[in-house]
């Protein structure tokens, strides 16, 4: 329950494949305290409306009057779609159909930064560059692979003010470095007219990256999905499939250093349920120098420290943080 002067709210966050949801307590002083998440299957429901249903039904039939939601797509007015996945969401109709009085609706990546921008040092996971905290001033760039390949960034001024900022960064087109990754554009030019970076630096991408090794090997290989093909390659029982993981990885590293390039970023943090789960694999792979591999730029980039976010449900609370920002000064 919540105590005097603080808020409970649904906190809700809509990826390509889940739905997570949990109630959050915003306390006076701005802490945030989630309560046990309840993880959906998009695909097991019609639309946002019966999953919130299932999940209400779930908490006993009644949930709090207040709502905010990270959702995976660009934010409007009017009506929300989604990147990855059909459900819609129409603003307007929120308080009617859900029954509360107060939402917000963040994309899921400005989430994330709302949590990155918030987090202690304990939750970060020292990537690459100097082994130092997150700078309190300047430009922070936010980039995980899931579904997708979410982006974002937060501002932090000197004043302590914050300010995220939600990009579809991950939709740059995908710049090879060396003829592996020119043979995974051929590969991918096949099936698309544009390819963007989330085409080779996503969840399901690892199976492009591994058709492509064993197409230049000239092997057969099963036909996989793309769990099967983390699975073995994180294994280390098919070489092929950790091939394509390390080759995952360099390229991961190469987009944080656009990314970061782009946005003029003093830091930069990954995010993402692929990214914690894959860490040890990164840290040990050529994640760092990839990044740091921009030519003229090198020694900047190298001077930037790359941490990974290692909250369990940063998508959750982030999403709590953009509601206390909003309707909690």
């Amino acid at each position: 329950m919540p105590t005097s002067g603080s808020t409970e709210i649904v906190a809700v966050d809509i990826g390509g494949t889940h739905a997570r949801f949990a109630i959050a307590t915003i306390a006076e002083d701005g802490s945030i305290a989630l309560g046990e998440p309840a993880t959906l299957h998009t695909e097991d429901h019609a639309s946002f409306q019966t999953a919130w249903e299932d999940y209400r039904e779930r908490m006993g039939g009644a949930l709090p009057d207040a709502v905010s939601m990270a959702v995976a797509g660009p934010i409007k007015q009017d009506i929300i779609r989604f990147t990855n996945n059909p459900w819609i969401i129409r603003p307007p109709l929120i308080e009617e159909k859900l029954g509360c009085d107060r939402f917000t609706i963040v994309n899921d990546f400005a989430a994330v930064a709302h949590a990155a921008s918030r987090a202690p040092t304990e939750q970060f996971l020292h990537l690459a560059g100097p082994e130092v905290e997150l700078p309190a001033t300047g430009t922070i760039s936010v980039l995980g692979p899931g579904t997708g390949l979410g982006v974002a960034h937060f501002w932090r001024g000197s004043n302590g003010e914050t300010h995220v900022q939600a990009t579809e960064g991950g939709h740059g087109d995908f710049a090879p470095v060396d003829a592996i990754e020119d043979a995974i554009l051929a590969q991918l030019r096949k099936r698309h007219t544009r390819v963007s970076d989330e085409r080779v630096v996503s969840g399901p991408a690892i199976v492009d990256i591994y058709h492509t090794l064993a197409a230049m090997e000239g092997r057969a290989v099963m036909e996989l999905d793309d769990i099967e093909v983390w699975t073995a390659g994180m294994s280390g029982e098919d070489s092929l499939a950790a091939a394509a993981v390390d080759r995952f990885c360099l390229a991961l590293g190469s987009v944080a250093g656009d990314i970061a390039l782009i946005q003029g970023a003093s830091g930069v943090v990954i995010a993402g349920g692929l990214g914690y789960r894959i860490r040890e694999t990164l840290l040990a792979s050529g994640f760092a120098s990839r990044f740091a591999a921009k030519g003229r730029f090198a020694s900047l980039m190298a001077s930037l420290p790359v941490k990974l976010i290692v909250h369990p449900q940063p998508g959750l609370y982030g999403a709590a943080a953009a509601f206390a920002q909003e309707h909690c000064k």
